[in-house]
């Protein structure tokens, strides 16, 4: 079962999700501020990271930016904030998800279901033989997750690499922003909108030589956003 991390300064917080993924059967660790979680990680495997962005020491965000320079596991920010600039910010950093306090426990664990699964289907072989996926000089090879532009490798997050890989299998083809989340989040798309673009604009900025005038990944004004055959 995942080895799961909940860092979050207020002690019965931490205590109260810890209750609740027992309960889903999850091995839980415990942190208290962003050095805490980073000297944690570096010791033991953990599967997802669940923290706070308001912490003593080293808080949520600097904690994320640091995690991101050599870890992809799925980070679920929880904040107090509920403004979008908030959420794009936590997103904007490397955060794969975002919850905001309070929060219901069980959609917490709901969330938290859904990133692990993506993440390990991620880690998962495909057995398929048709596992490389080839536009330009953007390839994806699906058997060992691997993503190269022009042979230089690049580093995507689980949902950023099945963006990607949902819009290269299907080269050509638009799909608007709703059908992006709900084929990725598996869940029904309500204000996706910021939580699309800006997984889409990192995809962008590690892809494209120019993200500002991209060669692959286009947007069709008003309708969604495809990768363009070449």
């Amino acid at each position: 079962m995942a080895n799961i991390l909940v860092c979050d300064d207020d002690k019965e917080i931490v205590d109260a999700i810890e209750i609740y993924l027992l309960q889903e059967g999850y091995q839980v660790f415990k942190a208290y501020d962003g050095e805490q979680a980073i000297k944690i990680l570096k010791q033991t495997t953990i599967h997802l990271l669940i923290m706070d962005v308001m912490m003593p020491k080293l808080d949520g965000i600097h904690a994320t930016l640091k995690i991101r320079e050599y870890s992809s596991i799925p980070i679920i920010i929880l904040s107090a904030k509920s403004e979008d600039s908030d959420k794009i910010l936590g997103l904007n950093i490397g955060a794969d998800d975002y919850v905001t306090k309070p929060f219901n426990p069980l959609e917490l664990v709901a969330r938290v279901k859904s990133n692990l699964r993506r993440y390990t289907m991620l880690g998962n072989l495909n057995t398929e033989n048709n596992a490389l996926f080839q536009v330009g000089g953007l390839c994806i090879n699906d058997d060992t997750k691997e993503v190269t532009v022009d042979g230089e490798s690049v580093k995507l997050t689980p949902i950023e690499y099945n963006i990607l890989l949902l819009l290269v299998k299907n080269c050509g083809r638009v799909f608007s922003i709703d059908q992006i989340y709900e084929s990725i989040w598996n869940e029904e798309a309500i204000g996706a909108d910021n939580t699309v673009a800006v997984h889409i604009r990192h995809i962008r900025e590690k892809i494209e030589i120019n993200p500002k005038d991209p060669r692959y990944l286009k947007v069709v004004w008003g309708v969604g956003y495809k990768i363009e055959k070449q």
